[in-house]
């Protein structure tokens, strides 16, 4: 699994500045700020990434990903819980393989067969075959909130 390390930290800043988002790396040895599913897993509050470098990146880019997707009035109030309905998760489960291909030590099959190790589901059994065979709404629905365009070619802005 790819874990947040200091190269992998450095390229998520980079691209995580895009939408005014700070990542904040913490100490190993500290609880992770904002994390819904506590160890290693990434936390979310404002527009602040916390991780470890034993974060894996699936996680961070995942709360990222909910930060971008939600409206203006759940960011303004966001901590620790992203919330939103089915079709944002679609969404952000959708935009954070996209992502996955912006950092070096990443790409959409790796991020998609970590998914997998994780534990997300999907009706077709993968997250490769939900991304390439099953997820027309969840790109539909981020074309949609203008976060990508018809080619998923990420358009690099927040919902509004």
């Amino acid at each position: 699994m790819t874990k947040c390390e200091k190269k992998v930290i450095e390229e998520l800043s980079d691209l995580l500045s895009r939408y005014q988002m700070n990542v904040i790396e913490m100490d190993k040895s500290t609880e992770i700020p904002g994390s819904y599913w506590g160890e290693s897993e990434a936390g979310l509050i404002g527009k602040i990434l916390y991780i470890r470098n034993d974060t894996p990146l699936h996680s961070a880019l995942h709360e990222a990903c909910h930060y971008i997707c939600m409206d203006q009035q759940r960011r303004e109030k966001l901590h620790t819980d992203a919330a939103g309905d089915y079709n944002e998760e679609n969404g952000v489960c959708y935009l954070q393989i996209l992502l996955s291909d912006f950092i070096a030590q990443s790409s959409k099959d790796k991020l998609m067969k970590e998914m997998d190790e994780w534990g997300y589901s999907f009706r077709l059994g993968s997250a490769k075959k939900w991304f390439e065979q099953d997820a027309d709404d969840a790109k539909n629905w981020l074309i949609k909130n203008q976060i990508i365009d018809k080619d998923n070619q990420v358009l690099w802005q927040l919902r509004q």
